[in-house]
């Protein structure tokens, strides 16, 4: 990775990928991070609390952590900052072209879309972009694939769904492990025993999923044999494709927050 980047806004998910990019062996200097309310850096990254302190950062583009709400507010402030240089944004439902109108000195924008997971390297990272050219998309490809691995995305009207499935999917996922693991509690099962359970059940699925050749309602069926335990607990979770439209609702509910927050609401 050859782009010194500053980071401005580094809360849950910048501090998550820049924990990740560290962990993958990237050189500290290589980072520094604009934020006020920021306790510390990692040692090495400089961090600043103003933007007339993060002009002297030496960086050579700029990734956008704060909330989506505050472009309008703190966008003029950051025009000196982002001149001439690649703009990568975590802003979700943020468009191109609002990003174009945000920092219109900017070299290129680009949407980026990673979950927590960056934090160990195993995050899916969605791209979409305007104006970086072949060098750069290789460039940002190798930067954010650092994380886990990093994706284009060409139609960006997809970018608020898929935003919804790999950026906001773990905290379904957490979710889930919390709620198997509180239906046994209502079962009798002590908290810590249930907790342990659901979480390590959880994690070893996942693992075989993704090292197995088949799918995971393959995988699904195979552990459950006819007439048996399994088979009518899924028969449970298949009725009328109960869990199927509980999650469509899920994730549209949360792709249409994403057009919602680009109307700024």
């Amino acid at each position: 990775m050859t782009t010194r980047l500053l980071i401005i806004g580094c809360g849950n998910m910048g501090g998550a990928m820049l924990a990740g990019w560290l962990a993958a062996g990237e050189d500290p200097l290589r980072f520094a991070v604009l934020d006020p309310g920021l306790p510390e850096a990692p040692a090495g990254v400089a961090l600043y609390r103003s933007a007339d302190e993060a002009s002297g950062a030496g960086h050579d583009a700029v990734l956008i952590g704060f909330k989506p709400q505050q472009l309008g507010a703190l966008g003029p402030g950051l025009q000196g900052l982002t001149a001439g240089r690649a703009v990568y944004s975590l802003l979700a439902g943020i468009t191109l072209e609002q990003l174009a109108v945000a920092f219109p000195a900017a070299t290129a924008h680009v949407r980026v879309m990673p979950n927590l997971a960056a934090r160990i390297n195993k995050s899916p990272v969605i791209l979409a972009e305007c104006g970086l050219g072949p060098e750069g998309r290789v460039t940002a490809l190798a930067l954010f694939g650092a994380l886990g691995s990093a994706v284009w995305l060409d139609d960006e009207m997809q970018f608020d769904l898929v935003t919804a499935l790999a950026g906001s999917g773990p905290g379904f996922v957490y979710r889930f492990i919390d709620a198997l693991a509180g239906a046994a509690v209502d079962l009798g099962l002590d908290e810590g025993t249930a907790a342990s359970l659901a979480l390590a059940t959880v994690e070893g699925a996942a693992a075989l999923a993704a090292a197995s050749d088949v799918g995971p309602a393959t995988l699904a069926d195979r552990v459950a044999s006819p007439g048996g335990m399994t088979r009518e607990g899924l028969n449970v979770l298949d009725e009328n494709a109960a869990l199927r439209r509980l999650l469509g609702e899920t994730l549209r509910a949360t792709r249409d927050k994403g057009a919602a927050l680009s109307k700024g609401s």
